[in-house]
């Protein structure tokens, strides 16, 4: 077993695609299994102990955030010693695929889902969508959902001019509408910025009773990233596969805000175009006042100089 975990510990970055999904399929049937799913979908799988996470993913995002060009999942096996199952797919497909549905079936009839104590579900974006939609292959499971969309079908969602390229695939039929497909998870958490609209419309369509809408103000339109920077996505998922994530929990790591550099200067550009420059004086003062920020601080003097000229009161010291 230990030269089974030694082999997690292997980088793939450097290598073209066929080398890296080759050194991939070798690191997941060592302890599992690699399948193909068609022309642009595969699945790996690490079997660990009894806490499963399924994660799904994009090989663009894999190869981009991981500095292992590894699946996010695969540090979770690494640190907590959970299974991993991780659906992969070449670009944005929202993973509408009915060889998908196949491979769900499958896992359903053989009982997969059943010999796991407690199941994680996670994506971001179009992954997000997918987590959310095939979870009801899991009834019970634990939902992590970051800026999901709820489904593409125009006659739905005609409001979002994303995706157009979408618009001919079908979010009809099986595991279409994700909203409907959490309905038998345990709980489900979906992350998003209310000042981002279509994503806010398409949280909007998550209200269930089962479901906490996870509010990230002046994020912007890559809340994984973000989550990733601020060190909590890891944390989040912890405490979602040992059932203690809440509203208030998120909100306890969601603080970490508070140092972090684009949330900052997001939140400067907000008050900006609000015309509050009282506020963001305020803002900028107790940034810059704790650590080093050379946007907030240039426009903390400009504001103090504005104050100077009379166009506002500036805050006392």
């Amino acid at each position: 077993m230990q030269d089974e975990k030694d082999s997690l510990d292997r980088s793939l970055t450097g290598l073209d695609m066929a080398g890296w999904k080759a050194g991939l399929a070798d690191m997941a049937n060592a302890e599992g299994m690699f399948e193909d799913l068609g022309d642009r979908h595969f699945a790996t799988f690490i079997e660990r102990d009894n806490t499963l996470l399924v994660t799904f993913e994009t090989v663009q995002g894999i190869r981009t955030l991981s500095d292992r060009d590894q699946p996010l999942g695969f540090d979770m096996v690494r640190a907590q010693d959970w299974s991993h199952l991780c659906l992969i797919s070449d670009g944005d497909t929202w993973f509408r695929d009915p060889v998908l549905y196949e491979f769900f079936d499958r896992l359903i009839d053989d009982g997969f889902f059943e010999t796991y104590h407690r199941i994680v579900f996670y994506g971001a974006g179009p992954c997000g969508y997918a987590a959310a939609a095939f979870s009801v292959a899991a009834p019970g499971a634990i939902v992590l959902a970051v800026q999901p969309q709820a489904t593409l079908d125009p006659r739905m969602t005609e409001w979002d001019p994303r995706f157009t390229e979408m618009r001919r695939v079908s979010f009809t039929d099986r595991f279409g509408f994700a909203p409907d497909m959490i309905d038998a998870a345990e709980r489900a958490f979906v992350f998003y910025d209310p000042c981002e609209p279509c994503d806010a419309m398409h949280a909007a369509l998550f209200r269930r009773p089962n479901v906490s809408r996870m509010r990230m103000a002046h994020m912007g339109d890559t809340l994984q990233t973000r989550l990733i920077e601020m060190g909590i996505l890891y944390q989040l998922l912890l405490l979602a596969g040992t059932g203690r994530l809440t509203e208030l929990a998120f909100a306890r790591l969601y603080r970490a805000r508070r140092d972090h550099a684009a949330y900052l200067r997001n939140l400067m550009a907000h008050l900006d175009a609000a015309d509050r420059p009282y506020l963001n004086a305020l803002l900028c003062r107790s940034v810059t006042e704790r650590m080093n920020a050379p946007r907030l601080h240039r426009r903390l003097n400009a504001l103090r100089a504005a104050a100077n000229t009379g166009a506002f009161r500036f805050p006392p010291e």
